[in-house]
């Protein structure tokens, strides 16, 4: 019996030292076996490296930054959708979900499908409601506040010791161990990503993280836990490994079973000497370090697919435990032609 054959668009394909999830998203959806693919990369620089890797992307198309406006991407998706005839989108950049969450309907309309949490869980989930978030359900949460201007600041040492977390709303994060490096990374972050900027309290520990998939009838679809190896100087993870974490998982099924989560996600939790668990931020999407799940024996890209198109998807049940992932640097030679190209046209 032969396999369906879908066309995915897929963003995030900046596989830089601060990669985006496009690439091993995309090579897991090539290593699906309930289906093949035919990939199109969705890029918003014409440098992201994921454009020209070989066995990546059939075609690459530039859309707009979410910035621009809803009604520009959609016109730009709806433009790609003639050419392409898209079966599914699968967004991996926070400031673009928002957008895409709102054109479900327009995206539907198109004949595309999403797997996405709605608005509300996006929202609830946000950093600046992380606290009240844990509080709903039952998760410990670092103490954070949020800064709109630089007069915050001096507020801080009433409520705060230091060192000290400084986060953007929807990326970054640096230590600050006084005041005056509070101020440097708010405006560095704030010049970045907006306000507000949040700080939060520094738990002391091993940041282990979990990467799951939710069906948003509250079951579990796959989950994977792995503790960071190797950090770059941007807090990525550049090597890691499954852990056997029990307590971390039944943390993670018990929040997707009463936030009713639908689609992708990652927790990131501090686990200190003691053995308690803190919350220090949801990704509402498939992180990065997704490849390390499907090697490990749950293909999440797979999965979520199958959710999209409304197909009843049996829970992962197992994965291999001390499954280790390390990234590297490689140097890939193009030509100036395939630059041109998509500056001019948009098109590769």
């Amino acid at each position: 019996m032969s396999k369906p054959k879908y066309t995915i668009a897929v963003t995030g394909l900046n596989n830089t030292d601060n990669p985006g999830p496009g690439v091993p998203v995309i090579r897991a959806l090539r290593e699906a076996k309930s289906f093949d693919v035919r990939i199109i990369g969705l890029v918003y620089e014409n440098l992201e490296p994921g454009i020209y890797m070989d066995g990546v992307a059939d075609k690459i198309y530039q859309i707009p930054y979410p910035s621009v406006g809803s009604d520009a991407l959609m016109q730009r998706i709806d433009y790609i959708n003639t050419k392409e005839n898209l079966d599914f989108i699968i967004p991996n950049f926070d400031a673009e979900l928002v957008t895409f969450i709102n054109s479900k309907e327009k995206l539907e309309s198109l004949g595309i499908k999403t797997f996405l949490p709605t608005k509300f869980q996006f929202d609830e989930r946000d950093k600046v409601n992380l606290v009240k978030f844990g509080e709903k359900y039952g998760i410990d949460v670092p103490k954070s506040e949020s800064l709109t201007n630089l007069n915050d600041i001096s507020k801080l040492h009433n409520d705060f010791e230091f060192p000290v977390l400084v986060k953007g709303k929807f990326y970054d994060a640096y230590i600050a161990y006084n005041s005056e490096q509070v101020i440097g990374h708010f405006n560095k972050i704030s010049a970045k990503w907006g306000l507000p900027v949040i700080v939060q309290e520094f738990v002391k520990g091993t940041e282990v993280n979990v990467i799951a998939l939710g069906d948003g009838n509250g079951n579990t679809i796959a989950s994977v836990p792995m503790r960071k190896q190797y950090i770059t100087d941007k807090g990525k993870a550049w090597g890691g490994i499954t852990l056997g974490d029990e307590k971390l998982l039944d943390i993670t099924k018990k929040l997707l079973r009463e936030s009713m989560w639908r689609g992708g996600m990652e927790l990131e939790m501090i686990k200190t000497n003691s053995g308690k668990y803190y919350l220090i931020e949801i990704n509402p999407r498939i992180p990065a370090w997704v490849y390390l799940a499907v090697g490990a024996g749950q293909n999440i890209p797979e999965a979520l697919i199958k959710l999209a198109n409304n197909e009843e998807v049996a829970p992962y049940t197992k994965y291999d435990i001390g499954k280790m992932f390390i990234r590297y640097s490689y140097d890939m030679i193009g030509d100036i032609s395939q630059f041109e190209q998509l500056s001019i046209t948009g098109e590769l």
